[in-house]
């Protein structure tokens, strides 16, 4: 059983940053691809980053390209999510997922909410 558990999000102003993490625990993910994904009330959900189990990144939305980047510690299990220049419109519950590549992702964190004021 693997278990994916973000943390990190909260309640931040217009400019802030704020780091996501997302730890991974149970079995090995040694070969997955982490994805960081994003839904807002009443949209759906928006792929943001992923990066596979050599390091290399993939970049989703245009609209978090330059502000948001991914990384991974192998070590510690854990991917990030470090979110600069956070604006309202980045409110939304953040979840990471891993998958033995892009086109399946088998496992799902719950979310944590980020909520950013202007």
């Amino acid at each position: 059983q693997v278990q994916l558990v973000e943390s990190g999000g909260g309640l931040v102003q217009a400019g802030d940053s704020l780091r996501l993490s997302c730890a991974t625990s149970g079995r090995t993910l040694a070969g997955y691809t982490m994805g960081w994904f994003r839904q807002a009330p009443g949209k759906e959900r928006e792929f943001l980053a992923r990066i596979d189990w050599t390091g290399r990144i993939t970049s989703g939305a245009t609209s978090v390209k330059g502000r948001f980047a991914i990384s991974r510690d192998y070590v510690k299990n854990t991917v990030y999510l470090q979110m600069d220049g956070l604006q309202p419109e980045d409110t939304a519950v953040y979840s990471c997922a891993a998958g033995p590549n892009s086109n399946s992702y088998l496992y799902w964190g719950q979310g944590t909410q980020v909520t950013v004021s202007s």
